[in-house]
């Protein structure tokens, strides 16, 4: 599902992880950020790995990071990039993770968010 959403339509938190994955993409000059915000509120933030014998993208770098922290499950996601689309597999790690339902932020490197995808 797409739609689009306000950022001053969003929950504070919501808020939250869309500006620390645009953070983490400026900051390390990737071509994504994401973050995600696991059931205690903790956030993980990440952006693209791109080495020659690892590619994650920034989303399941962030998933990969809260499981390896030991979260059970995930309330929200983000991602921030200069693309229209999510890759399905970012979508199943949230999923494997947040269960179905959980929301995905889609937002541009100006931190407007183009659309909000359910896992």
């Amino acid at each position: 599902m797409t739609e689009s959403t306000a950022l001053d339509a969003l929950d504070p938190e919501d808020r939250k992880i869309i500006t620390l994955a645009r953070s983490a993409r400026a900051r390390n000059g990737v071509p994504e950020g994401a973050a995600v915000r696991d059931e205690t509120g903790r956030t993980y933030v990440a952006g693209t790995v791109a080495l020659e014998s690892l590619r994650l993208s920034a989303l399941q770098t962030a998933v990969a990071m809260a499981v390896a922290s030991g979260a059970k499950s995930l309330e929200a996601a983000a991602v921030v990039a200069d693309t229209t689309v999510v890759p399905d597999t970012d979508l199943s790690a949230v999923r494997d993770l947040g269960g179905a339902g959980t929301p995905v932020y889609l937002a541009g490197p100006d931190g407007e968010v183009r659309a909000t995808l359910s896992t």
